[in-house]
């Protein structure tokens, strides 16, 4: 429906159309399932520059991409610090990955499972991170949360359900933690507004003052967070 970009249509019972720039450049647009495929199409028509716009800011941002590879010396992210990777011998610790004397220590025998070894030492770093924060904003903004999980979302950085549920990518993890308050705080805060209007940004910067600073270094420097 435009011009060279991957665009993704999924309806719901929603009485507004919304359009995003995901994580992967991809185009999420979200309509409701009365809306004519021809009114989409106008729509989509009339928006094409500002999603080009928006689009590009995303390409021109994810020059900050890094294509790392399981080498001695590489370097990755934890909590807005990088740490490089040093192989040890497998005797040397018990876990086949650690993060000590300010590296990330890997087992020799565990390097073809590198990747594999990273999400997981992310996903159990995250979960005691997210739950603890999560509870301390959930009272700060009065609300109640039902579960928490920390998986891989692809093109999100976080996700919250009508059932109280969220989700947390991994890779949230990469990220200073007061920005990963800043993604624990914006969906806590969209249990009471679903929008993105006035109300839930007001909403956002009572317990998080400076949340503009926090999705100006999400915007700069998320493309980075990867393996």
């Amino acid at each position: 429906m435009i011009k060279g970009l991957d665009v993704t249509v999924k309806r719901s019972d929603r009485k507004t159309l919304s359009i995003y720039v995901e994580r992967n450049g991809g185009i999420s647009v979200l309509a409701p399932e009365n809306m004519q495929d021809k009114e989409l199409r106008d729509v989509l028509e009339k928006k094409e520059y500002l999603i080009q716009k928006h689009h590009a800011q995303w390409d021109l941002l994810n020059g900050s991409r890094i294509d790392r590879e399981f080498v001695n010396g590489q370097s990755y992210m934890y909590l807005g610090r990088n740490y490089r990777l040093r192989f040890v011998p497998e005797k040397e610790q018990d876990m086949p990955l650690q993060l000590k004397n300010g590296y990330f220590c890997l087992k020799k025998p565990e390097k073809t499972k590198a990747l594999q070894r990273f999400i997981e030492f992310y996903k159990d770093k995250g979960i005691s991170i997210v739950e603890k924060q999560a509870r301390l904003y959930a009272e700060k903004l009065g609300v109640k949360y039902d579960h928490i999980r920390v998986i891989d979302l692809k093109n999100r950085w976080a996700s919250c359900s009508d059932k109280k549920r969220l989700n947390f990518h991994w890779k949230c993890v990469m990220a200073p933690i007061s920005a990963i308050n800043y993604i624990i705080a914006h969906e806590l805060v969209h249990f009471k507004y679903k929008k993105h209007d006035r109300k839930f940004w007001n909403e956002v910067d009572k317990v998080i003052p400076d949340y503009k600073a926090h999705v100006e270094w999400l915007r700069s420097f998320g493309a980075s967070m990867d393996l």
